[in-house]
């Protein structure tokens, strides 16, 4: 059974096409896309959002440890907080005197 529908291979020819051209542009920031792996890309989500058969998009290793170092980062952020606030109570008492 084939992973891609025929639907979806002509999308992404269609895309890398537009990208020879100099046609092809990103989405976001509407730049012209050089890349072919973009184009690719391009191509296969514009095939998802038509309904084509299409394998969902894989999640990358480095969205993983990003998430995990983010929770790190967070935790830090939140001692940093309580220090700085225990720091203007302090201060608060000593200008009231």
């Amino acid at each position: 059974m084939a992973k891609y529908s025929k639907k979806s291979g002509d999308k992404v020819e269609k895309a890398l096409h537009e990208m020879k051209e100099g046609k092809l542009k990103s989405g976001g920031s509407g730049k012209k896309v050089t890349s072919r792996k973009q184009a690719i890309a391009i191509g296969l989500s514009e095939a998802r959002e038509e309904g084509a058969k299409v394998p969902k998009k894989a999640s990358s290793k480095k969205s993983a440890s990003k998430k995990s170092s983010s929770k790190k980062s967070s935790s830090k952020k939140a001692s940093s907080k309580k220090s700085s606030s225990k720091k203007s109570s302090v201060k608060k008492k000593s200008s009231k005197k």
